[in-house]
């Protein structure tokens, strides 16, 4: 979709927005908690994304009052809003009289009302009355003047991505009816032979289904995985259908949140505007399961999160920032952001893409599941530090107003693909190698100020927009198409160096092994050959790798390459019974350069090929900072907006190479200069 958001997005400023619950509290608290909002620099509120039932309170019933009288109060203020549609939480009256619209289990067991998200997309008498209730919705409220814009459901795919209803079974025999026409088709996918798993008829084909070990057939996961994401895409877009029938001229329409076992960048094609994202970074301060061991990253692990968004909505908005601690009754405990990372983590999110960032939430809600998810006032409403730090971030963004529209810059791109995301979550060697080797390359990147861009390879990506990129990485290319390997080998034949790790090459896309020498449909781009190939055994100790003179070590994998005719070898592994092979191998073809690294990589390795590719540290002549501050840029015109952010509780000592201008204060700065604990700055070059 191409609708410019005008009201958020028209690269004319910085917009902060909250989300609010009229339904939580008091009529007479309405007008004074917008007067507050407007009074703090909130500009934007979200609402209704759990009210079903002050619409349809019974089936077929409908009042509009409540949200009508809101709305008049949200007009006469000046507010404006982004409304929702309702069904992420399907009421009472609705799952008790079709419990068929419940979600399950893989047992069988029904998940019931009681939480949220607890419906499936298959549903047919679910299709019906969310189609309603959203028609009833943007009929009723998309002409009134305060709404802006409209986002569908929220969170879609969140709490639970995995559907295992009757509806989902008819729907996926529909799905696959329609993708292999034949069951001997969808035999020969499934490779169905293995293990007698052959079917005679369609009737005989279900979701996956609990089984000894919970070992399914993997290929059938891969396909049943492509089935949910079309599920909820074909969701959202008969809902997005719905409401541009009532969506008046620059009004726009949206979703929130990046989950997984959905294809966010084809849903954004067929049904968004742009996509929105929830930032919560107190995650990585969580006292529970979610909390990170004290050598990771933290909190910076969300400027990869927003990577992600940045690679489906160059300019994008944050419908939920984290803005108090978190934690519901049951789980996620944490602290109350300490001074300044509020503003670090709304800063992170705008470094990134985001011009517009809306905060979670105005209150803390007394009621329910929630009621430890602190918004920017605690439950008394009380005047208190989150809320004077809102406007102290309100400040600074009136003097941000260029960066609106400006573009994050990188000219290293890690690619990706869904087939190969979703093959990673089903099969353990894939995903061993993925997460090592994805956490190394962000975290290289981000110690050494390299900005970086994850770049989706889909059916419209063309060689001209991956030429934008001085170096492509694609870690683990498990699986490849024909189409996929051509576009690379336009990349790379008209200047680009591309870079492959191990286990590459050897999938189909139905996640069958080929019979091809390895890496097969990669081999001509890479000039590589792989006669054998090993996990790096627990008893190798550190398995060492000699590139031309500088040592690095291999990564839980190791591919024992051989070059082929014209090709070169790089480098050999130096131990074990590895010693003496092939580590990497580079291919010159056409005016570019291929490499195939028979490994994965750790943060020393990725550091040894940003370096050795002439990528690193890309922005040393303007600035030079410690590892606990990143590194951001956004472009637009002639102009540069470096954004340098501490996450670190402790200052940081940076030097500015050449002189800016600060956009915090409007004064021009030079030289060595001190960044608070969690302080950021943001200079125009």
């Amino acid at each position: 979709m191409s609708t410019i958001a005008e009201q958020i997005l028209d690269g004319s400023g910085l917009v902060l927005g909250t989300c609010y619950y009229p339904e939580h509290w008091p009529k007479k608290m309405w007008a004074e908690d917008l007067d507050r909002m407007l009074a703090s620099g909130i500009e934007v509120i979200r609402i209704a994304e759990f009210a079903w039932s002050k619409v349809e309170p019974e089936e077929g019933r409908f009042t509009y009052e409540f949200f009508d009288e809101f709305l008049d109060v949200a007009d006469e203020k000046g507010m404006k809003v982004i409304f929702c549609t309702p069904t992420a939480t399907p009421p009472a009256w609705l799952t008790e009289k079709y419990p068929e619209a419940l979600n399950a289990r893989m047992d069988g067991v029904l998940l019931r009302h009681g939480a949220r998200r607890h419906y499936n997309y298959n549903s047919p008498v679910y299709q019906e009355l969310s189609a309603r209730i959203t028609g009833k919705f943007a009929e009723h409220y998309g002409s009134r003047k305060c709404v802006i814009g409209w986002q569908i459901d929220n969170e879609l795919n969140c709490e639970v991505n995995e559907f295992y209803s009757e509806s989902d079974t008819v729907a996926f025999r529909e799905f696959l009816k329609e993708k292999y026409r034949t069951i001997d088709a969808l035999n020969a996918a499934w490779g169905t032979a293995f293990w007698n798993q052959t079917y005679s008829s369609w009737k005989e084909v279900y979701v996956p289904r609990t089984t000894i070990s919970n070992s399914t057939n993997p290929h059938e996961v891969l396909d049943y995985t492509r089935f949910i994401s079309a599920s909820a895409r074909r969701f959202a877009k008969m809902q997005s259908d719905i409401i541009r029938c009532y969506l008046k001229p620059g009004d726009f329409i949206t979703t929130n949140g990046l989950f997984g076992n959905l294809d966010n960048h084809a849903m954004t094609r067929e049904s968004l505007d742009f996509i929105t994202y929830d930032s919560y970074p107190n995650f990585a301060y969580c006292l529970d399961a979610y909390s990170d061991a004290p050598k990771e990253m933290r909190d910076r692990k969300w400027s990869r999160n927003l990577t992600e968004v940045r690679s489906i909505s160059p300019i994008f908005g944050i419908m939920e920032q984290q803005s108090g601690a978190n934690g519901w009754n049951t789980r996620m405990e944490a602290p109350t952001p300490r001074p300044g990372q509020m503003t670090l983590w709304t800063m992170q999110s705008i470094a990134h893409g985001a011009d517009y960032v809306s905060y979670f939430r105005w209150r803390t809600c007394t009621m329910g599941t929630e009621i430890y998810w602190h918004g920017i006032l605690d439950y008394s409403g009380r005047e208190n530090r989150r809320i004077r730090e809102v406007r102290q971030i309100r400040e600074k963004l009136d003097g941000m107003r260029e960066v609106a529209g400006a573009r994050y810059e990188a000219e290293v791109g890690v690619l990706k693909d869904y087939d190969n995301i979703w093959d990673a979550q089903l099969d353990v060697w894939h995903q061993r190698v993925d997460r090592t080797s994805q956490k190394a390359l962000f975290e290289a990147a981000q110690r050494t100020h390299t900005p970086l861009d994850y770049v989706y390879l889909t059916a419209d990506t063309t060689a001209e927009e991956l030429g934008k990129y001085k170096v492509l990485i694609y870690p683990h290319m498990t699986i490849v198409t024909e189409a996929q390997a051509e576009i690379l080998k336009a990349y790379v034949a008209e200047g680009g160096v591309l870079v492959i790790g191990c286990r590459s090459g050897y999938k189909n896309v139905n996640g069958q092994c080929v019979t091809d020498y390895l890496p097969g449909l990669l081999r001509e781009l890479t000039g590589a050959d792989i006669p054998e190939y090993s996990f790096i055994a627990p008893d190798a100790g550190k398995v060492t790798v000699d590139w031309d003179g500088t040592r690095m070590e291999a990564e839980t994998f190791a591919d024992l390459l051989e070059p082929l005719e014209g090709a070169h070898l790089e480098a050999k592994y130096t131990s074990d019974y590895y010693a003496g092979a092939g580590t990497l191998v580079s291919n010159t073809y056409g005016k570019g350069t291929a490499y195939y690294y028979g490994s994965a990589f750790n943060e020393a390795s990725a550091t040894v090929f940003l370096e050795k590719l002439g990528v690193i540290s890309p922005y040393s002549e303007l600035v030079e900072v410690p590892e606990c501050c990143e590194i951001a840029v956004r472009t637009k015109g002639d102009a540069r907006f470096l954004f340098i952010l501490n996450y670190d509780k402790a200052q940081a000592e940076i030097l500015l190479r050449q002189e800016g201008l600060d956009l915090y204060t409007q004064n021009k700065v030079s030289g060595r200069k001190t960044l608070d604990g969690y302080g950021t700055m943001v200079i125009r070059f």
